[in-house]
């Protein structure tokens, strides 16, 4: 299992155009992706499931990846992330 941490910086939160992208990006990957606001956790490769966090500026969120290809999930995401979000 691979994990990392990520305060989201976009003013907008995680609102609809990055969150479609995320999810397109997540589904290229064959392991589990899941997504970590507070207590709500939520599948990456759904896209209601990752809206329905309602995730803002400001909040600290933890993506984490169990399976084949989760190196590689985890770096490509991280760098996402960090790179629009």
């Amino acid at each position: 299992m691979k994990q990392f941490d990520y305060v989201i910086t976009d003013p907008e939160g995680i609102h609809a155009r990055p969150a479609g992208e995320l999810v397109r990006i997540a589904k290229t990957f064959h392991c589990n992706i899941t997504i970590t606001k507070e207590n709500q956790t939520g599948d990456c490769k759904k896209i209601f499931s990752l809206m329905g966090l309602a995730i803002k500026k400001g909040q600290k969120v933890t993506l984490r990846f169990e399976g084949d290809d989760e190196d590689a999930a985890c770096g490509t995401l991280r760098e996402y992330m960090q790179n629009n979000l």
